[in-house]
């Protein structure tokens, strides 16, 4: 019989056949797509032809497919919806897949026959998209050690499979800490909570087992508990097991494993030549040099230390007036914040919320993106992954583009966060072959027959992952290695942090937030409200985030600490961190960084894109929020471009210049608008 993953899939757009993929299949298939792939690799490099653009980069790209094919579908759902079995896969596979991958760019032959084009690249008659996947492949190849000889190049493979395995390790224990970790609630303790935190509460408390309500570390449920529980004791009983994922000295603490991933990622560079792994990381990104990060985030850090400063002497007021004695905390923040924030703009998250519904957020996300670039999305009757999983096929014109499949609640089998991943990328290289895109979320789940209710950010988020979602669905390019958010770090945020604007456009609130029971537009002076306190609190904010990109930045921009616990308390004191605010995401449970390569040394990108992305709303502005004009220039210069020009000249296409930092310090209050 053959194995489901391997099969040519004849479902609807060629779907992964869910209801047929086993855990069973999965290792003999990723072990049987790996030995195609290693077969096609060395046709490739045993090529007695004269080296071809075809028949060496193009080949590169369809010797993948295989393996792409499987892995998208299992990795796609195992980030969702794992298990023991998928846990010990993944971590069975990390050491396996970055073994493959050290053959392919430690293959003598096969590096040979790309350096041959690279030499001869004026005389090959290439496109500019192919001379760019040239230079991408070879410089590829060139940072994975291709260039290495002997006993270095046997080092750098084991590097690289030892920190894939990290990595994993990293993911699964910070998930098992999460997963494992609730505090039960008594009937006592849910008095000055909002319904909407007591049915979700209620709700956690049945997914895990309890006799009653419970919190749980997910985000969706901690973070409305903290915002509203009158109980200071649960609180900080809450905020500390939160901020303790993965340095609990168990099994799962990640600790020792962050200092040997830095120790790891620093011999890496230097076996490459650079003086840091921070160089090397940054050189091919926007930002290229620690330096202009640093700037970037100290010339943003001093007004939001300045902001914070002055809400937490207002917060600290608000605690004694209560006859709270003490020093405001991190778990007094958020309570004290909603209060002002209730009292200051008229706003109060449980008379918010009703208004947020989820599928009207869907559906104003879909709107939005029909508006600007004619893009329809009509339910999907398929079978998915996990019953909470939706799909949706989207088209343009009566032409297919895209399968978007959205996962929206929490669950324990869920890793935490949002993200968006594509199971397959567009490309034209082998037809014309659309995506499969994923946005994963993790919303509190109601309870039977209730509606969905976001918080304010909840929305947020949403719109954030669908923007990367547009970014994979509107791709149009020949090769799947530059396709969709196959881009620079610090600029793969700037679709989806664009996005989030159109959320903020006042006509877009009118029509979707409506009120779950009775249907009514949220009133205009609440928008006018909700709009106006936009900014309320960046102070906030702003320093968590900033903090975590210093620590990050700090950690690789020089030799790797041997106590990373310490040099993230030194590093902290240095930029006056204050007392009651902490590191949105502490080293143990920092998996941007940790958990694998992608945001290590540039957690900064989401403030790099942001001064993009506040630059390029204002384009809109100038016109309006939906001018076709506008939407077809960033459509053409970005969405549909993926990697295939360097991310500057993308935007200075779209822009005609690349922006400053003011926008951004504008649109987050921390200077005043001229």
């Amino acid at each position: 019989m053959t194995n489901p993953y391997l099969a040519e899939w004849t479902t609807e757009f060629n779907l992964p056949p869910f209801a047929d993929l086993t855990d069973e299949d999965v290792k003999p298939a990723v072990e049987a797509a790996l030995s195609e792939g290693r077969a096609a690799i060395k046709a490739i490099a045993d090529n007695p032809e004269t080296p071809t653009f075809a028949n060496t980069i193009e080949a590169l790209e369809k010797a993948d497919a295989t393996p792409s094919k499987v892995l998208g579908a299992f990795y796609g759902m195992a980030g969702a919806d794992t298990n023991d079995t998928r846990d010990a896969l993944m971590r069975e596979f990390s050491p396996m897949l970055s073994a493959y991958s050290s053959e392919i760019t430690a293959n003598a032959a096969l590096f040979q026959r790309i350096e041959a084009l690279w030499q001869d690249r004026e005389n090959l008659d290439l496109t500019d998209e192919q001379q760019r996947v040239l230079m991408l492949t070879r410089r590829s190849f060139v940072r994975s050690g291709a260039k290495l000889e002997g006993a270095d190049k046997d080092r750098m493979a084991e590097i690289k499979s030892r920190l894939a395995t990290l990595g994993t390790q990293f993911s699964q224990n910070l998930l098992a800490d999460e997963r494992e970790w609730f505090m039960e609630l008594s009937e006592d303790d849910l008095e000055g909570l909002p319904q909407f935190v007591v049915d979700a509460a209620r709700s956690a408390g049945e997914e895990k087992g309890a006799k009653g309500p419970v919190v749980t570390l997910s985000r969706s449920l901690i973070t409305p508990f903290l915002q509203f529980s009158p109980r200071r004791d649960l609180r900080e009983k809450a905020f500390r097991a939160w901020a303790a994922r993965g340095e609990n000295g168990n099994a799962n603490d990640n600790r020792e494993i962050a200092r040997e991933i830095l120790e790891l990622r620093e011999e890496r560079a230097k076996l490459l030549g650079y003086e840091n792994f921070a160089a090397y990381k940054l050189e091919t990104e926007m930002a290229k040099t620690p330096e202009h990060v640093r700037d970037l985030l100290m010339r943003v850090w001093t007004p939001a230390k300045e902001a914070a400063e002055r809400d937490a002497a207002i917060l600290s007021k608000m605690m004694t007036e209560d006859g709270v004695n003490g020093e405001l905390a991190p778990w007094d923040w958020r309570y004290y914040s909603e209060k002002r924030r209730k009292a200051e703009h008229d706003l109060d998250e449980a008379e918010l919320k009703p208004y947020l519904q989820l599928d009207r957020m869907i559906e104003a996300a879909f709107t939005c993106a029909n508006r600007l670039f004619g893009l329809e999305f009509e339910p999907l009757d398929v079978t998915t992954y996990h019953p909470d999983a939706r799909a949706w096929n989207v088209t343009r014109n009566g032409k297919h583009m895209a399968v978007f499949i959205g996962d929206y609640f929490a669950r324990g089998s869920k890793r935490s966060g949002a993200w968006c991943t594509a199971m397959r990328s567009q490309q034209k290289l082998e037809g014309d072959i659309r995506p499969i895109v994923l946005n994963v979320c993790n919303f509190a789940k109601p309870s039977k027959g209730e509606a969905a209710l976001l918080s304010y950010d909840d929305a947020r988020t949403l719109f954030h992952e669908f923007g990367h979602a547009l970014h994979q669905m509107l791709s149009d390019v020949t090769y799947d290695s530059i396709s969709g958010t196959s881009v620079a770090r610090d600029f793969v945020e700037l679709p989806s942090q664009l996005y989030e604007h159109w959320l903020e456009v006042p006509e877009v609130l009118e029509e979707f937030a409506t009120h779950a029971e009775t249907g009514a537009p949220m009133p205009r002076d609440m928008l006018e409200r909700l709009l106006a306190a936009q900014t309320y609190d960046q102070g906030f904010a702003t320093v968590e985030y900033v903090a975590s990109a210093l620590v990050d930045l700090e950690f690789h921009d020089g030799p790797a600490p041997k106590d990373p616990m310490k040099a993230q308390a030194e590093i902290l004191a240095k930029i006056g961190m204050p007392k009651a605010i902490t590191m949105r995401h502490a080293t143990p449970h920092f998996a941007h960084i940790f958990s694998g390569d992608g945001y290590s040394s540039g957690y900064y990108s989401y403030m790099w894109s942001e001064v993009m992305d506040a630059d390029a709303f204002e384009a809109f502005e100038e016109t309006s929020p939906f001018d076709p004009v506008m939407a077809k220039r960033l459509e053409e210069n970005i969405l549909s471009k993926g990697g295939s020009e360097d991310a500057e000249a993308l935007y200075t296409a779209f822009r005609g210049r690349m922006p400053g930092v003011e926008a951004l310090l504008k649109g987050r209050g921390l200077v005043a608008a001229e």
